[in-house]
């Protein structure tokens, strides 16, 4: 559960593992993991940021908790492993994105190509135990996203945040700084995704911003 990160995340986030409420997280999750099947793997907890350092964030999708199924989570939000079937929000997600941008839908629900290009896929909960989604809620993550969260604010160089339903939009308070560009629509799953999902175009909205500040935009084709 110490991470170590192979980018600018190591230093920023440094202060922020030795705080009590951090360690406290970690004395948790020692005992969730000795005694019951968490998700992901712990060597998979931060993979959003492992994939997407600080500096070169340009889109920020905020998730609820991991996917709870066997094999499904790997530390990116709305993403799954390569051999593993397509979640109902991540068919919805690719439904919205080819009629958005005309890109037909993988046949994976692996995004780490995503991860790669500036888009932190991050999850407000990092861990869930099988079978039992929300299971982590309370288990301290909430305090250590919304401080990177608020790190990404501070930023003055632009970002895109989207928030996909009423628990990410709840997030929106974080995001204070009038240089970024906030996108917020009903939830992909298919409880909601026909509320305002579908239509939102989330995807061009955010690329036409990101060319709008000089940078190039994602190929979520990848």
């Amino acid at each position: 559960m110490a991470a170590k990160f192979e980018n600018d995340w190591n230093e920023i986030l440094t202060e922020e593992m030795q705080k009590d409420y951090y360690q406290t997280i970690r004395r948790r999750l020692n005992y969730e993991y000795n005694n019951y099947t968490i998700y992901p793997d712990m060597y998979d907890i931060f993979n959003a940021l492992h994939y997407t350092a600080f500096k070169d964030t340009k889109i920020c999708i905020i998730g609820q908790d991991p996917y709870h199924g066997e094999g499904q989570a790997h530390g990116l939000a709305f993403s799954v492993k390569e051999d593993v079937k397509i979640p109902p929000s991540l068919l919805n997600i690719y439904k919205e994105l080819e009629d958005d941008l005309g890109i037909k839908p993988k046949d994976n629900g692996c995004l780490t190509g995503w991860a790669k290009q500036g888009v932190l896929l991050l999850n407000a909960v990092l861990t869930v135990r099988a079978n039992k989604p929300a299971s982590h809620k309370n288990l301290g993550w909430e305090e250590f996203t919304d401080n990177i969260i608020k790190m990404l604010n501070e930023r003055e160089d632009p970002i895109v945040f989207i928030l996909w339903g009423n628990f990410a939009i709840s997030k929106k308070e974080l995001i204070t700084n009038p240089v970024h560009l906030v996108l917020t629509s009903p939830h992909p799953s298919p409880y909601s995704a026909n509320r305002g999902f579908f239509g939102s175009k989330p995807f061009s909205k955010a690329n036409d911003f990101l060319i709008s500040v000089g940078k190039e935009p994602v190929d979520f084709s990848k």
